[in-house]
């Protein structure tokens, strides 16, 4: 059994790495249904209907300028917000839970005899996704692409992308593909993320509809001379 500790945890939202603010997250997904039990049942019959999941955070207060009560009160303010949550951390090859959604709630509390703390609840707008991360959040400085991730089989059902940038200097434009292979030596582009231009810190989420071959890996194509961003990517197939 591959047990983890929590204390690898990371959390990502937006153009923000908040790992250091947060001591607590739950990934909650449910499905509606209803009964259709009719006359003569001698046991009860559902229908599933949609879908949902939340996202839980909780951990401590500052409100320094640039610091967590300052992004999570502007969430609030905002159309959606891409969320990373990774349990055993951002090393590719991890399991990571992403969304595109909406922040319901931001509590800050306090007590006498305890830290300042704070509380984000998201909603999704699409769906939390258990997906793969392709690559660690760090810096790069040249044109390259992630290892490969194996998935040992193709999938139809297509899958969701995610990018966080979260630091930029680089002196030019930066392109971002999620690429899908079949034999892990040809590929081809499944997801093109926006243009991230220069100095920008920014956030994706973007799905893709077919079928996604059984290997996948993230290409990062830098323009300019100088300077290096840092970002993370993830994929999940649906």
């Amino acid at each position: 059994m591959a047990f983890k500790h929590g204390k690898n945890s990371k959390v990502l939202v937006n153009q923000y790495d908040l790992s250091a603010y947060f001591s607590d997250g739950q990934v909650q997904g449910s499905a509606e249904t209803n009964e259709i039990s009719a006359f003569g049942a001698s046991a009860k019959s559902y229908l599933v209907g949609q879908n949902d999941s939340t996202l839980s955070l909780s951990g401590f207060w500052d409100g320094a300028v640039g610091a967590v009560d300052e992004i999570l009160t502007s969430a609030l303010q905002t159309a959606s917000e891409v969320i990373t949550f990774a349990p055993e951390g951002l090393a590719a090859g991890s399991r990571v839970y992403a969304m595109d959604s909406l922040a319901t709630s931001y509590q800050t509390s306090s007590a006498i005899s305890d830290v300042v703390k704070v509380s984000l609840e998201a909603q999704n707008t699409d769906r939390c996704d258990r997906g793969v991360s392709l690559s660690n959040l760090a810096a790069v400085t040249a044109t390259g692409n992630s290892s490969a991730q194996d998935n040992s089989t193709s999938s139809t059902g297509g899958g969701a992308g995610v990018i966080h940038v979260t630091a930029n200097t680089r002196n030019g434009n930066t392109t971002f593909k999620i690429q899908h292979s079949a034999d892990n030596a040809v590929w081809a582009d499944l997801i093109t993320f926006a243009v991230v231009s220069s100095t920008t810190v920014t956030a994706e989420h973007k799905t893709v509809s077919g079928t996604v071959n059984r290997y996948v890996r993230v290409q990062y194509t830098l323009a300019g001379s100088s300077g290096s961003i840092t970002f993370h990517a993830s994929f999940a197939r649906r």
